[in-house]
């Protein structure tokens, strides 16, 4: 039973030290939150955008503060269509819009324009290009699946390091065990 234990807490430790934090931050596409854009020049409110990056073919939340009135418009050359802007349960305006699916990799400016007392903000969203076609064959019979099995390159080289540390682990615990063996049985 200790050897089993010793095994597995060995295994934690090896895969804290292999794999970096900031390997495993990166990996996660929702590290993305609300960015808040100051005043411009030539505006007198911003746009609060969520999330502030977002993939082709996405959709993002924006809320305004400044109008006096219920209705907005906001545009921004990486919409598909205008974002019409109405009451929010907590105050201000909220919409949606959703990014085009050609559009570029950049950051794009957002204009929106109060329909009742005046008043505009602006504000920037960052669009970032995904490749959605696959990169190998597909092979029959994969159904959904097939996308990413083509995407995939299989395990990395962390994946590969901290599989041969958990080996060489369980290997230390095994011939550990058989030594003790050996020698309760050899006393006797």
């Amino acid at each position: 039973m200790r050897s089993s234990q010793f095994t597995l807490c060995a295994g934690a430790v090896l895969a804290a030290v292999l794999v970096p934090a900031p390997a495993a931050l990166a990996a996660s596409p929702a590290a993305t939150g609300p960015v808040i854009v100051t005043n411009n020049e030539d505006s007198n409110g911003f746009v609060t955008v969520t999330p502030s990056t977002v993939a082709a073919g996405g959709e993002v939340d924006l809320r305004v503060d400044v109008c006096e009135g219920e209705r907005a418009i906001g545009t921004s050359e990486a919409f598909s269509s205008p974002a019409y802007f109405n009451p929010a349960a907590d105050g201000g305006l909220f919409a949606e819009a959703r990014i085009r699916s050609d559009a570029q990799g950049r950051d794009y400016g957002i204009h929106v324009k109060c329909e009742e007392g005046g008043g505009n903000a602006k504000g920037n969203v960052t669009v970032v290009h995904h490749r959605t076609e696959p990169t190998a064959p597909v092979h029959a019979g994969g159904g959904g699946t097939a996308q990413l099995a083509a995407e995939s390159d299989g395990p990395g080289t962390p994946h590969t390091l901290i599989g041969l540390g958990l080996a060489g682990v369980a290997a230390v615990a095994i011939a550990g065990r058989s030594v003790r063996r050996r020698r309760r049985n050899g006393s006797r």
